[in-house]
C-alpha cells in the first residue's frame, strides 16, 4: 500500500491485537481449567496433550492478531511478506515444540504402561523428539523458500561419513533398540552378566544401560556390549524363584526328624519373613552320603532376587537353634593324625564343609 497510516488504520491494528491477546488469556485460562480435570483420569497421555495446548492456543491467537494488524496497517507488500514469514515461522516453531513434547510424553505413557517394554526407556523417546524437530526443521526451511532437496543429499553423504566415524556410537544406539524390541530387559529387572556385573536396571538410553547395584553404586554399561554378553534375568519370565541351601546332619541322626523338624522351620520363616512365598511348596531332599555326613537340598521359594539373603539369613539362624533344641548334630570338619613305629604318616588335608577322601602318605625313617 502507499496511502498513509491514519488513525482509524492504528485503532483497528489495535483492537485486533488486543483481540488476539485477550483470545490468548482466555484459552490458557480454559486449559489450566482442563489440565485439572485431566490429572483426575488414568490415563496420562490427556495431561499432556492439554499442557502442549496450553502453549500452542495462546501463541496461535497472539499470531492471529498480529497477522490481522499487519493485515489492517498500509505496509508494502515487502514488508508485509516478510512480517507473514516471520509469524508463520514463530507459528511452526510453536506447533512443532509442542508436537515433539506430545508425542515424547504419549511414547511415554505407552512405554510405561506396557509390561514388555522399559519404562524409562529414554531412547524411545529421545528418537521420536529428535525426528518431529527434524521434520519442523525442514517445514520451516521450505516455508522461508529454501529447497530441502539439495540439503537431504547432503544430509546423505554426510550420514555416509558421520556412520563410519561413528561406528560405536551407531552400534550402541542399535544395540539399544533391539534390547527393547526383544523385551527381554526392562526398567526393574535384576540381571548379571557373565563378566560380573549385576543389578537392577534404572534406564536404558540411546548409548547406555545404567544398572543399580545391590551397594546402591550405578554401573553404567554400553548397550552393545550388553547385546553381545551372556546375561541372566532373575525377574523373567517371572519375578518369583526358588533357592536352594545345602544342608547336613550326623549319620545318627534320625532322617524322618530331621525333615519333620526342617519343614517346620520352613513353615516357620515362610510365613513370618517379608519377600517369602507362604503359598510356595517348599521340598527337602536328601541326595549325598558324605564322608561325614548326610547331605540334604532345601527348597524354598522367594518373591524376588534380593530377598533371598534375608530369608536364607533366617532360615540358617532358625535351623540351627532348632537342631540344637531337638539334639540333631551337625558334624564339623576334623582332622586325624595317626602314629606308628618307625613311620610318620601324614594324613591329606581335608578341606570345606565335606570331607576330601585321599590316602596317607608315610615316611620311613
Amino acid at each position: 500500500m502507499n496511502r498513509a497510516l491514519t488513525l482509524d488504520d492504528s485503532v483497528i491494528a489495535g483492537i485486533a491485537l488486543a483481540t488476539g491477546l485477550l483470545a490468548a488469556f482466555l484459552s490458557r485460562t480454559l486449559l489450566r481449567w482442563l489440565a485439572k480435570h485431566a490429572k483426575r483420569t488414568r490415563w496420562s497421555g490427556d495431561d499432556v496433550v492439554v499442557d502442549a495446548l496450553r502453549t500452542v492456543v495462546p501463541w496461535s491467537m497472539i499470531a492471529g492478531g498480529a497477522a490481522a494488524a499487519a493485515a489492517v496497517l498500509p505496509l508494502t507488500k515487502a514488508v508485509q511478506h516478510t512480517v507473514n514469514q516471520c509469524l508463520t515461522v514463530l507459528l511452526i516453531f510453536v506447533v512443532t515444540v509442542s508436537a515433539a513434547r506430545v508425542v515424547a510424553g504419549l511414547v511415554q505413557s505407552v512405554t510405561s504402561s506396557r509390561s514388555g517394554v522399559a519404562g524409562s526407556a529414554t531412547i524411545f523417546v529421545n528418537i521420536t523428539r529428535i525426528l518431529v524437530l527434524a521434520i519442523g526443521f525442514l517445514v520451516v526451511l521450505q516455508t522461508l523458500g529454501i529447497s530441502i532437496a539439495p540439503l537431504l543429499t547432503a544430509l546423505g553423504v554426510g550420514g555416509l561419513a558421520v556412520a563410519l566415524a561413528l561406528q560405536d556410537t551407531l552400534a550402541n544406539l542399535f544395540a539399544g533398540i533391539h534390547i527393547l524390541a526383544s523385551k527381554t530387559v526392562q526398567r526393574g529387572d535384576y540381571i548379571k552378566l557373565s563378566s560380573g556385573e549385576e543389578g537392577y536396571v534404572e534406564d536404558i538410553n540411546w548409548r547406555q544401560t545404567t544398572v543399580r547395584a545391590l551397594s546402591n553404586n550405578l554401573v553404567v554399561i554400553p548397550n552393545g556390549q550388553l547385546a553381545k554378553t551372556n546375561m541372566t534375568n532373575y525377574m523373567r519370565p517371572e519375578q518369583q524363584l526358588t533357592i536352594l541351601v545345602q544342608v547336613g546332619v550326623a549319620y545318627d541322626s534320625d532322617l524322618e526328624q530331621v525333615e519333620r523338624v526342617t519343614s517346620e522351620v520352613i513353615a516357620e520363616v515362610m510365613t513370618g519373613v517379608d519377600g517369602a512365598l507362604p503359598d510356595h511348596e517348599p521340598a527337602i531332599r536328601f541326595h549325598t552320603f558324605g564322608d561325614s555326613r548326610i547331605g540334604f537340598t532345601v527348597i524354598l521359594g522367594v518373591g524376588e532376587f534380593s530377598d533371598q539373603y534375608r530369608i536364607k539369613h533366617e532360615f540358617i539362624k532358625r535351623l540351627h537353634r532348632r537342631y540344637r533344641e531337638e539334639g540333631i548334630r551337625i558334624p564339623a570338619p576334623a582332622r586325624t593324625v595317626a602314629l606308628q613305629s618307625g613311620t610318620v604318616v601324614i594324613p591329606q588335608q581335608r578341606t570345606g564343609d565335606d570331607f576330601v577322601q585321599g590316602g596317607m602318605t608315610a615316611l620311613h625313617d
